[in-house]
């Protein structure tokens, strides 16, 4: 990174970054155009995990190379200023790489699915419908690379 003041090396904010961000774009490699797609996630112990169809461009390009890309940020925020090369973004996000891999089985796609309506504020117990479950797959992502960057100053 060619700006090292503004390398988050704080393992504890990457992982509230990845705790909290609601969104993730995953980085697909695509013939020769990338694919990014945002998706709502859970991360928990390494890993992000992923709700998805069965079918569909991200599940063809997962079984042609599962390796992706991630990017997430939890805090944006533009700095106006006098004059126009004078603005800043005040900024929080972590990137990184890892090797993705489809889980149909019915008990890891409620684990899953239990991070992910935990992360977005639904109230346990989770049921789940067997027919909806039979219908949709879990994407979990190992993270094998990751870095965060930042400008500007946060309370943790």
């Amino acid at each position: 990174m060619r700006r090292k003041d503004k390398i988050i090396t704080d393992i504890s904010v990457i992982e509230h970054i990845l705790n909290t961000s609601p969104v993730c774009r995953l980085g697909f490699i695509d013939d020769k155009y990338s694919y990014i797609v945002p998706v709502n996630f859970a991360y928990r112990n390494g890993y992000i995990y992923v709700h998805s169809a069965k079918e569909g461009r991200k599940i063809e390009l997962i079984k042609q190379n599962p390796v992706v890309s991630f990017e997430m940020e939890d805090a944006s925020e533009i700095i106006p200023a006098g004059k126009p090369c004078g603005w800043t973004t005040k900024y929080r996000s972590v990137m990184g790489t890892g090797t993705i891999r489809i889980e149909n089985d019915s008990q890891l796609k409620k684990e899953g699915l239990d991070l992910i309506m935990a992360k977005y504020g639904a109230p346990p117990p989770f049921v789940y419908d067997e027919k909806i479950l039979d219908q949709m797959i879990i994407l979990v992502l190992k993270i094998e690379t990751i870095s965060g960057k930042q400008s500007g100053t946060f309370p943790d």
